[in-house]
């Protein structure tokens, strides 16, 4: 358990972060949520607008500390290779 004041104040911030990083997760895993119900459906200028949308959350969630820059980078690439793909398919 904090002691002194300074662990006291670290522990509330601690509280503080957690309570925001964790909506900025739930934000961002909310509009993959959406670009997957797209590319399920077989839409895809639904699955491209809402990649769109989903890119510079992602980026946010790099510079906020929220995920890891090379995980960002490698879903970003693996949604844009699916809605490319679905235009293959579709045509």
């Amino acid at each position: 358990m904090a002691n002194s004041p300074q662990s006291k104040k670290r522990a509330r911030q601690s509280e503080a972060r957690y309570a925001v990083n964790k909506a900025r997760r739930s934000r961002i895993r909310t509009f993959l949520r959406k670009v997957e119900e797209a590319l399920a459906s077989g839409n895809q200028d639904a699955a491209a607008a809402a990649l769109r949308v989903v890119q510079p959350e992602l980026a946010r969630g790099v510079t906020k500390g929220v995920l890891h820059k090379n995980t960002v980078a490698r879903k970003m690439s693996r949604l844009s290779s699916r809605v490319k793909g679905l235009a293959t398919v579709a045509a």
